[in-house]
């Protein structure tokens, strides 16, 4: 029966490959660059793993990987991918990596051609026959397109060099049936970045995750915390990184984290054709989200962004509409505004109403024919199909730099003014004369590095809220 081994345990960044940007060559300084970056705070090293792009990889790249991080690692374990779809192939570099010092080798489940469980097996059971190094199996059914089946974990856990499983599935239901059937006899690694800690209060070993390049240090705290059995502060831990890790699960693996690293400074050069770094498997507005989360999390430094809410006299907040205060007065028009929320989900929302046929109607139609680059007016929809009466407007009062930022505007803001009117509708706020008769315009303020939508919807609905009653209802007293 296998004895597990010591050092399977902790925390281990599985590496991207960096290429030269031109070339798509391997680039040597900077993956030794990488691993100096990760080594103070991380157990060992993974090299070509699937954030690696170990299907891109040749063979002799695949040893050299192995080679430089051995010479990084200061003496920490190595692993060394050496997945494959046949056999045949596996072995050979799973030899390689035994002659360039690899202390263990990672395999997946053979892929593209689905073998039955007892060809599976017998792949396993083959390579880990034919070289004299501890095998880790390897669990990635979103890129094999099939689970390693429970039975076949279970006899090649008998196997004398089969010490470990890595399962990036994110299915705890599998993990725990792994956990079941073969913890007591090797050792089970989590690698899906957004279940860390359920994992490891089931009784995980450590983990093999992309986001151990980038934030080890959180890693390290959630086992420590869970170690210490306190789970208030390892839940506390993996929300702070949660949004950034389900980024680098469902974008792309090394695409994501590439980009981060970018952003850390640590250039890792594109990946490999046919994977995009931008506008494919990751869009501009994941980037942006990217970058905030790293500021947020203190890995980068937070580029500031002035943002000037508007103050003053409220009639002359409109000029943009090219209503002037003179004009709000002569004819009547009804204006109000309203604040909320804090710091990066303050809202604000300044309200100006009147006839149809008024210069606001005038303005309305101008905005809808000829919108201002950057600050298109959207027309405020509780659902598709549905509008807001008074027909309303709203119009950001800062530019939309990216896809991101109009999400933020163009979704929890326009929902949030959209209940808000049918809110003041519904309680008798807002006439049904003036729902009938009348036009609005609200003028959004949000901080451009909003990103939590649920405290940007209730914010905007407090917001918008004030500002219908102060343009609807007579000032008290």
């Amino acid at each position: 029966m296998p004895v597990k081994v010591p050092w399977m345990e902790g925390v281990y960044p599985a590496l991207v490959t960096p290429f030269v940007s031109r070339t798509e060559e391997l680039d040597e300084d900077a993956y030794r660059n990488l691993i100096r970056h990760c080594l103070p705070h991380v157990d060992g090293l993974v090299t070509s793993g699937t954030t690696g792009e170990f299907s891109y990889l040749s063979r002799d790249e695949q040893k050299r990987l192995v080679e430089i991080a051995v010479e990084g690692a200061g003496g920490k374990p190595v692993i060394a991918g050496c997945g494959a779809p046949g056999t045949a192939q596996a072995i050979a570099l799973a030899q390689d990596a035994r002659a360039a010092g690899a202390t263990a080798v990672l395999v997946v489940t053979p892929y593209f051609m689905h073998p039955s469980d007892k060809g599976v097996y017998q792949h396993y059971h083959d390579i880990a026959a034919s070289v004299d190094l501890p095998l880790i199996l390897y669990n990635i059914p979103q890129v094999v397109d099939r689970y390693l089946p429970r039975p076949v974990v279970e006899d090649l856990a008998d196997l004398p060099n089969v010490v470990g499983i890595k399962d990036s599935s994110g299915n705890l239901t599998y993990t725990m049936e792994l956990l079941e059937y073969v913890g007591e006899r090797i050792d089970v690694f989590v690698g899906h970045d957004e279940v860390v800690l359920p994992a490891l209060a089931g009784g995980v070993s450590g983990m093999i995750l992309a986001s151990a390049q980038v934030y080890p240090e959180v890693w390290q705290a959630v086992l420590q915390f869970v170690a210490e059995g306190n789970l208030p502060a390892a839940r506390a831990a993996q929300r702070e990184v949660q949004k950034l890790s389900r980024i680098f699960c469902r974008h792309g693996g090394g695409v994501a984290v590439k980009a981060a690293l970018k952003m850390m400074g640590l250039k890792m050069g594109p990946p490999r054709k046919p994977l995009k770094p931008a506008g494919g498997a990751l869009m501009h507005e994941t980037r942006a989200e990217i970058q905030l989360e790293l500021e947020r999390l203190g890995k980068i430094e937070s580029a500031e962004q002035a943002v000037c809410y508007p103050d003053g006299d409220l009639a002359d907040r409109f000029a943009d509409l090219e209503i002037s205060a003179a004009t709000i007065a002569e004819e009547e028009l009804r204006t109000g505004s309203g604040a909320a929320g804090e710091e990066l989900n303050k809202v604000q929302i300044d309200l100006v109403a009147g006839s149809r046929t008024s210069s606001l109607g005038d303005a309305y139609a101008l905005q809808l024919t000829y919108p201002l680059h950057g600050r298109e007016a959207l027309t405020t929809i509780l659902e598709p199909a549905l509008t807001v009466r008074p027909p309303t407007l709203i119009l950001p009062t800062l530019p939309q730099k990216n896809l991101r930022q109009a999400n933020m505007i163009y979704g929890p803001t326009q929902l949030a003014v959209a209940r808000a009117i049918a809110d003041a509708l519904e309680d008798g706020t807002i006439s049904r004369e003036a729902a009938e008769n009348e036009v609005m315009i609200a003028l959004a303020t949000l901080h451009p590095k909003a990103i939590d939508r649920h405290q940007l919807y209730h914010a905007a609905h407090q917001a918008a809220g004030q500002a219908v009653r102060q343009a609807f209802l007579p000032p008290a007293g």
